[in-house]
């Protein structure tokens, strides 16, 4: 969405939160909290920027927010981070750091008070990704991410990870619950467009919906069974033989992302990861059991549940994915070439073709219309256009069908599809009726940030909190300091 320089007030201003709490998450991932005793703090204020040739050296406790501490250190490591990761320090103050990580703690806090519990394992499995990260940064040396973070060896370094990803994700879940039943009516919406001056409405770029028919090359009768008749091998094998079902994923699977842990993943009841169709088969075995053979949009597995850990199951699979032929490859070729020269005859619309022809289960039904996976509806904003789809289309005027495009799918196999604009509407001032659904979105978000803030306030009110020193001196949005009271 392209804004008017002057609606910032109106339109900005409701992503401030949010992306402060995205970016409070971002940066707190990397805190840890560590001693360094010497020369003497730097006094913060409100207008400062972060000035990193004067970090602070005493460390001491800055704030406590019920059950938790915020450390001096807690803002120098913040800083470190911000600029190992590229961003610029000087943009924030230290006030504007110590109140983010105020919010922080708030909000991990009372989702303990809340009863909101997260995974362990997922807490931990996270720390393993990011010691690795870590790792990748520093030439894959452990020693010296450990020696950048100030630990005597990698289990300190994970056991206080923890503790920071744990206190991240209670707040992340927290605000999530704050705004979880928040809703705006149409009356609302109306409201909210209403109020904004018509000068400084925001301005919508040029939007275009666009649909695409897909062919696949067709896989052999004989192929699939000479798969399906692989895996009862590797099953029969290891059932009875004894052999690795992991040896067997390293040498044999054709998932490269899970070759080299020999087809691990762990699965979670409670959030969808993998396709439907390998979640059913994986939850419905026994430990030690092997499914039979099973397709999925992937190809064909064999899965193995190896231990169930209250709601996290780990399990290993085998992936083979069957062959095409050339002669397929020909056919599917040949097909949508027949496909473009009906639609452009008039003897079928695109639609009509898509519904027909279509090997895209997702898109054919909707007469091969793509949705923005960021809108979950039909318009895609030109300037937020993944590059590689606007490269298809931008010379496309309306209802002109597309060269043929050969792509892969998510396994690397060929397909081809054409594409068309079936529509376009041009850079323009927000309208009601028009843009309805954007405009609901941003008066959500609105309402969404209202309640965090009244939540917030509230919260503020009840807890505990302690300012230490110099920070009672920062001029905080939120009352921090209760009326300079503590």
């Amino acid at each position: 969405m392209l804004l008017k320089t002057n609606n910032l007030k109106y339109i900005n201003n409701l992503n401030i939160s949010l992306v402060s709490s995205l970016l409070l998450f971002f940066i707190t991932n990397g805190l840890f909290a560590q001693e360094i005793i010497e020369d003497k703090p730097v006094a913060p204020t409100s207008e400062s920027p972060v000035d990193e040739t004067q970090v602070r050296k005493i460390d001491g406790v800055a704030a406590v927010v019920g059950d938790y501490i915020v450390l001096d250190s807690d803002i120098d490591k913040t800083i470190a981070q911000l600029k190992a990761s590229g961003a610029d320090p000087s943009r924030f103050t230290r006030c504007e750091l110590f109140g983010r990580l105020l919010e922080d703690k708030l909000y991990a806090h009372h989702a303990i008070q809340d009863s909101i519990v997260v995974a362990d394992a997922e807490i931990r499995s996270y720390v393993d990704q990011q010691i690795q990260q870590f790792k990748q940064q520093f030439n894959g040396s452990l020693d010296e991410v450990l020696k950048f973070y100030n630990k005597p060896d990698e289990q300190s370094l994970k056991e206080e990870m923890y503790e920071i990803n744990k206190a991240n994700k209670l707040a992340a879940e927290m605000q999530k619950k704050i705004v979880d039943e928040v809703e705006v009516t149409p009356e609302e919406v109306r409201q909210f467009f209403n109020k904004i001056p018509k000068e400084e409405r925001p301005v919508f770029g040029t939007e275009l919906k666009v649909a695409q028919i897909v062919i696949e090359p067709k896989v052999s009768k004989a192929e699939e069974e000479r798969v399906i008749a692989q895996l009862n091998e590797f099953k029969t094998d290891i059932e009875k033989n004894g052999a690795s079902f992991r040896a067997k994923a390293v040498f044999y699977t054709d998932d490269t992302s899970s070759k080299k842990t020999g087809g691990a993943y762990t699965l979670n009841r409670a959030r969808p990861q993998m396709v439907k169709e390998f979640r059913e088969v994986a939850f419905s075995l026994q430990e030690g059991e092997i499914s039979e053979p099973f397709r999925t949009d992937f190809g064909f597995h064999i899965v193995q549940l190896d231990k169930i850990r209250g709601q996290e199951y780990d399990v290993r699979h085998i992936l083979l994915i069957p062959k095409v032929s050339e002669t397929s490859v020909k056919e599917a070729r040949e097909e949508i070439e027949k496909i473009k020269k009906t639609i452009q005859s008039g003897d079928l619309t695109f639609a009509e073709a898509a519904k027909e022809f279509s090997d895209e289960v997702k898109t054919k039904n909707q007469g091969g219309q793509l949705i923005n996976p960021s809108t979950q509806d039909y318009n895609f904003e030109l300037t937020k256009m993944d590059p590689e789809l606007y490269g298809q289309i931008q010379d496309l005027e309306n209802d002109q069908v597309s060269r043929i495009i050969t792509d892969q799918g998510r396994t690397g196999n060929l397909k081809f599809k054409i594409l068309t604009v079936t529509d376009r509407i041009d850079e323009h001032d927000a309208d009601y009726a028009r843009d309805y659904i954007k405009i609901k979105e941003l008066a959500l978000n609105e309402k969404r940030l209202k309640t965090i803030g009244e939540w917030q306030e509230e919260k503020i009110l009840e807890t505990y909190i302690k300012i230490s020193g110099d920070y009672k001196r920062c001029e905080f949005k939120s009352n921090w300091l209760k009326n300079k009271s503590n």
